[in-house]
């Protein structure tokens, strides 16, 4: 799974309107021939982007080239069970990557596109966001 080696602030807070606007970096194609791209807003933890990129590397077996181009760095606190009401705020328990419209989350090259196809729907089941499938113009 992908977690941060260092971080600078342990706890984040939520803030306001976190989910507002379209993306306005990494919206093209940059690596490879085709793309997963998401729809809509939301939050991918790491664990769907390591069930994602499993996906993909078993269909195109040893064809093509995989590019993940989203990075789990938000930390997500979460209180133990049964604690009380107070005490401050939980402990940073797992890490997610914001993801607004627009965002490309995975690359691949070096496959046919009928490959690609099925295997970027297949992993865009495994995500919290709805997504599509496009190519390089």
């Amino acid at each position: 799974m992908l977690i941060p080696k260092k971080v600078k602030h342990r706890k984040w807070q939520k803030g306001r309107g976190r989910f507002r606007g379209v993306a306005t970096r990494n919206v093209s194609i940059a690596f490879g021939q085709f793309g997963l791209k998401s729809t809509t807003q939301g939050w991918i933890t790491s664990r769907q982007i390591e069930a994602a990129r499993r996906v993909l590397t078993r269909y195109v077996r040893r064809g093509g080239k995989i590019w993940i181009r989203v990075f789990p760095d938000r930390p997500v606190t979460k209180k133990g069970n049964e604690v009380p009401m107070g005490g401050g705020k939980g402990s940073p328990d797992h890490y997610v990557a914001v993801i607004k419209p627009g965002t490309i989350l995975f690359e691949m090259g070096g496959i046919t596109r009928e490959t690609a196809k099925i295997g970027m729907d297949l992993a865009g089941y495994k995500l919290g966001v709805r997504t599509k499938f496009i190519e390089k113009a």
